[in-house]
C-alpha cells in the first residue's frame, strides 16, 4: 500500500498522450489551447473615440473657443477624416477613428446644438466639460501591442477567447485532441435512474456523477454497466478497452468474492501501476495503463470514494494530460475546528469554505456517516486533505484543499 503522494506521482507520470488536432473557433469553447495567440496589430488599431460627440482641437478650446461650427461627420468604419479648420469641429461617432487635427472628444451630453443658415454649431455647456487633452479616446496600442502575447498556451477556451481570436482574424486554432471516456459502475445491486429499486437495490449513482464531471470539462464520455459477472465482466471490458482511451470505474475494486476487475483487467494486460493507498476514503483503489495511450482508473464504490478519488486523482491528471493551466494547485485552507482522526491514513475531510476578514479560506469540518454518505456531500464545498502521520489537527492549521463546487 502506497502514500497519497506516491499515489500522486505515479497518476501524474503517466499522462495521456494528447494529439493536437486544429478546429474552427467557432466549436473552440470547451477546448484546450494548444498554441500561444499574438496580437496581429495593436489593440486598439487606431486612436477610438469612446463616446458620441465632438472631436475638436484641444489647444482651441484651451485659448477661450467654446463654440465650434461643425465641419464634417465621422462614423464608426469610415476612413479617417481631417480636421481642416482647427477653429470648428467633427461630429463623430462611437468607435470611429480620430480624426486628423482632432485630438479631444466632447460627448453629446455636455453639448448644446443650433442651426443658423444651415450651419449646425455646438456650443460647450460650461467650462467643466473639458477634464484634459486627449479625453474620451482611446490611444493606439494602449491595450496590447503588435506581437504582444493575448492568450497563452493551455488556457479552456470560452466565448472571451473566442472574441479575441476573432479579433486578430483566426478563423481556426490548435486545440488538444480529448480522449474518449468510458464510465463503467458495476454490481448487480445497482439500478437505473428510472428504474424503481428492490429491496435490495439502490439506484447508480457514480457513473452519473462522473458522467456529468465529464460533460463540465466538455469531454466525450459514455456510461456503462457490469453485472458480477466474471466472463461478462472480461468480455465487457475487452470491448471497451478496444475503443476507448481512458476507463473510470466505479466498484468491484476491493477483496469481496465479487471483485473480479482487478484479476480481469491483468488478465487483459493493464499493467497495475497500483492497487491500495494509504487514504480515507478510496483505500482500495486500482491504477494502470495499456498498450495504445490507455489509462484506467477503477475507484472503489462507494459514492464518497469515487467522488473523492475523481476530484483528487482523475480530475487533475486529465487537465495535466490536456496541457490545461490549473489555478487550484497550491490552494491551502486552515482548519475552522479541531479535528481528530485516529487511523494512520491521509484523510479528505469534507469541509464548507469560506473566506475571513483577512482573505484567507477557511475550511469547516461537515462530517458525514461514513464512505456511503453520498447527501453529506450537498452540504461541503470540497475536501481537505490531512496527513497521516499526525492523529489531532488543529484549529487555525492550513492544509490541501481540493474544491468541487465554485466559491
Amino acid at each position: 500500500m502506497i502514500s497519497v503522494s506516491e499515489a500522486k506521482q505515479i497518476v501524474f507520470s503517466n499522462l495521456y498522450k494528447s494529439r493536437i488536432i486544429e478546429v474552427d473557433i467557432k466549436g473552440a469553447v470547451g477546448e484546450v489551447l494548444m498554441e500561444d495567440v499574438l496580437a496581429d496589430r495593436d489593440f486598439p488599431p487606431f486612436d477610438r473615440v469612446t463616446m458620441d460627440g465632438i472631436a475638436i482641437n484641444y489647444e482651441r478650446y484651451k485659448n477661450g473657443n467654446r463654440t465650434f461650427i461643425v465641419e464634417s461627420i465621422q462614423a464608426a468604419g469610415m476612413p479617417q477624416n481631417k480636421l481642416n479648420d482647427t477653429n470648428k469641429c467633427v461630429e463623430i461617432m462611437t468607435g470611429a477613428i480620430r480624426p486628423e487635427n482632432a485630438d479631444t472628444v466632447i460627448r453629446y451630453e455636455d453639448i448644446e446644438f443650433t442651426e443658423r443658415e444651415g450651419v449646425r454649431i455646438a456650443t460647450l455647456i460650461n467650462d467643466e466639460v473639458v477634464k484634459s487633452k486627449g479625453q474620451n479616446v482611446h490611444l493606439q496600442g494602449t491595450d496590447r501591442k503588435a506581437s504582444s502575447l493575448l492568450i497563452k498556451k493551455g488556457v479552456l477556451i470560452s466565448p472571451a477567447e473566442v472574441a479575441v481570436m476573432a479579433t486578430v482574424g483566426r478563423s481556426t486554432i490548435k486545440v488538444a485532441k480529448k480522449p474518449k471516456v468510458a464510465i463503467i459502475s458495476s454490481g448487480d445491486e445497482l439500478v437505473d435512474v428510472n428504474e424503481i429499486p428492490a429491496a435490495h437495490q439502490i439506484r447508480k449513482s457514480n457513473s452519473y456523477a462522473l458522467y456529468t464531471s465529464m460533460t463540465e470539462m466538455k469531454v466525450a464520455a459514455e456510461m456503462f454497466h457490469l453485472k458480477d459477472n466474471k466472463q461478462e465482466i472480461f468480455n465487457e471490458l475487452k470491448f471497451i478497452l478496444s475503443e476507448f482511451d481512458v476507463l473510470i470505474l466505479s466498484g468491484g475494486v476491493s477483496k469481496g468474492k465479487f471483485d473480479f476487475i482487478p484479476e480481469v483487467l491483468t488478465e487483459l494486460k493493464v499493467t497495475k501501476l497500483f492497487h491500495k493507498v494509504k487514504q480515507r476514503p478510496g483505500k482500495p483503489f486500482f491504477f494502470g495503463v495499456a498498450a495504445g495511450n490507455k489509462t484506467i482508473f477503477a475507484l472503489p464504490g462507494n459514492p464518497v470514494s469515487t467522488f473523492s478519488g475523481f476530484y483528487h486523482y482523475v480530475k487533475p491528471w486529465l487537465m495535466q494530460s490536456l496541457g490545461m493551466t490549473r489555478t487550484d494547485e497550491t490552494l491551502n485552507a486552515r482548519l475552522a475546528d479541531t479535528f481528530n482522526f485516529k487511523p494512520n491514513l491521509s484523510y479528505f475531510l469534507q469541509v464548507k469554505v469560506s473566506t475571513n476578514q483577512s482573505g484567507e479560506l477557511i475550511a469547516l469540518p461537515i462530517v458525514g456517516k461514513g464512505s456511503g454518505d453520498f447527501a453529506n456531500l450537498l452540504e461541503a464545498d470540497g475536501f481537505l486533505e490531512l496527513p497521516g502521520d499526525k492523529l489531532a489537527f488543529k484549529k487555525g492549521e492550513a492544509y490541501p484543499l481540493t474544491l468541487y463546487r465554485n466559491l
